[in-house]
């Protein structure tokens, strides 16, 4: 074996240096070793991309780590189209290893069934063997058994035909999930806010690394049912989209909104108090009575859209759950006191 070319070992030695510094700046701000975190530090410290570089320190400096949704959004954006197993690529792949999994099950599937016609035919003949060396007795007991035994073969060929389909029918669904797979994990399809996933993976990062000061602000629209009774789904969905796009662009400074479930919002505030979470949720209240939509199927302009909020400080031995219940006991108490309001009263 020769030595390897220089532009390979020069390469190599990029890799390695690259590696040396990526790996002490990920155990310093906690972030978990992923092949996507991995990835990020990586070109990190290779200072080719500014605005990943830009982007990654704004985040370290808000959250002291990387949230694991926010990685994996900056991945996406900077890092995933040159990456040569981008999930595109996988999806084609497991797509392919699923289309070459499903045509061999059918052919298998057509091999049964004919072993199943073959095996039929042979036991039909076999019961008109007029077997002169065995008295009719022996014979009849020989046809006995061979059918007994046919229809046992049958019944297990027919089970195992059987389940083949439902393998294909399995191989089918696979394929369908695969084809789905595109659609961002992390977004609400409805209003573009992040999910309730992307919430739960972001708050137990959070509280994991960097608890201190975080808040949770929840955001529940006033008579959402009204607006679905009274004036159709449709309408109910753009109010949806209408408060979380009023949310989304309250969002500064490391502040997330997420669609926690039906009409239900939630805002993570890393690094703050309890103060100015307060103040953040008002701004926004006032921002969504100033809402209005339009009926077109009566006409009619849609004015009384507002929202109720419960705001909650994270503090020592809490746990995510804990942090959830105390904002959710806010905003019920929100509800309750006439509602377009935000508890606590004061920070």
């Amino acid at each position: 074996m020769g030595e390897k070319p220089p532009a390979t070992a020069d390469l190599l030695q990029t890799a390695a240096g690259r590696l040396k510094k990526a790996v002490p700046l990920m155990l310093k701000h906690q972030i978990p070793t992923t092949p996507i975190n991995y990835a990020l530090w990586y070109t990190y410290v290779g200072e080719q991309q500014p605005e990943l570089n830009k982007a990654l320190d704004d985040l370290v400096a808000q959250y002291h780590t990387l949230p694991p949704v926010s990685g994996e959004l900056l991945y996406r954006e900077h890092l995933a189209d040159p990456v040569e197993l981008d999930v595109r690529d996988m999806r084609q792949n497991l797509e392919a290893m699923a289309t070459e999994l499903g045509n061999q099950l059918k052919d298998t599937n057509l091999d049964a069934t004919a072993f199943q016609q073959k095996i039929d035919a042979n036991f039909s003949r076999l019961e008109r063997i007029d077997n002169e060396s065995l008295s009719l007795e022996q014979v009849l007991n020989l046809v006995r058994t061979l059918v007994k035994e046919s229809d046992a073969i049958r019944e297990s060929t027919s089970y195992f035909t059987g389940q083949l389909a439902k393998a294909q029918q399995e191989i089918d669904t696979l394929k369908r999930r695969l084809a789905e797979s595109e659609k961002d994990v992390f977004f609400d399809a409805l209003t573009g806010c992040l999910n309730r996933r992307a919430f739960d993976a972001d708050l137990a990062g959070l509280l994991a690394l960097a608890p201190e000061g975080c808040c949770l602000i929840l955001c529940d629209i006033d008579h959402f049912k009204h607006f679905n009774d009274n004036y159709g789904h449709q309408l109910g969905d753009q109010v949806l989209k209408l408060v979380g796009k009023r949310l989304t662009e309250a969002c500064r400074d490391g502040v997330k909104c997420y669609r926690y479930g039906g009409e239900e919002f939630a805002l993570l505030v890393p690094s703050s108090n309890l103060r100015i979470a307060r103040q953040l949720a008002e701004g926004i209240r006032r921002g969504v009575e100033k809402l209005t939509l339009k009926d077109r199927r009566r006409d009619a302009r849609i004015d009384n859209i507002s929202a109720s909020f419960g705001v909650a400080q994270w503090q020592p031995k809490m746990t995510a759950r804990n942090l959830i219940e105390h904002s959710d006991k806010q905003l019920y108490e929100a509800k309750r006191l006439g509602r377009n309001r935000v508890m606590p009263i004061s920070g």
